[in-house]
């Protein structure tokens, strides 16, 4: 029995849900998500919550279970509030810039990097800090794992991208460890 999945995902006042057999549809103030999962689950709206049990007994239908549960909970709490990450720019002369819905590094290369956002994905800048915002905690995701990946930080100075609270692990350098022979 899976202890997430007996859980049911309560509904909060302002957001609309539309279960139409593998198919969900979930719209709230901050935009619409809509996901098909498989046959292996059944989703029931009762109420103001949504109850998910496994269709068949099978291993894979048990394992699904509080998985879909879970992306069900995201996709409510992803339209009411939204998901957000943070990534900190370490380095001198690294910055980055919003124009307009996209995204513009200049951090060391030659030319400036331009990252553009898709469909229902923010970016804010404040001084060193990149805020990735959007409705779906995936998207948020990927975006914000797409940017660090642009310049992750380097274990030596720490110059690069790295997410705000990230601890990067710092190695000694040459001279460092030169000194212990």
């Amino acid at each position: 029995m899976s202890r997430i999945g007996k859980k049911p995902v309560n509904i909060p006042a302002g957001v609309t849900v539309d279960v139409r057999g593998e198919e969900v549809k979930i719209k709230g103030a901050k935009g619409e998500l809509s996901r098909r999962f498989g046959s292996k689950v059944t989703i029931v709206r009762e109420e103001n919550a949504l109850k998910v049990s496994p269709a068949e007994g099978s291993k894979a239908a048990r394992a699904m279970w509080g998985t879909v549960r879970m992306h069900l909970a995201n996709m409510v709490q992803g339209v009411c509030a939204g998901f957000e990450k943070q990534l900190q720019i370490e380095g001198i002369g690294y910055r980055a810039a919003a124009e307009g819905k996209d995204l513009v590094l200049s951090i060391g290369f030659t030319h400036p990097v331009k990252i553009a956002a898709p469909a229902g994905i923010a970016f804010k800048v404040e001084k060193n800090i990149v805020t990735v915002s959007g409705c779906d905690k995936e998207t948020v995701g990927k975006i914000a794992a797409q940017v660090r990946r642009v310049r992750p930080p380097e274990p030596y100075k720490g110059k690069g991208i790295r997410y705000v609270g990230e601890n990067v692990r710092r190695k000694a350098g040459k001279k460092a460890a030169g000194a212990s022979k």
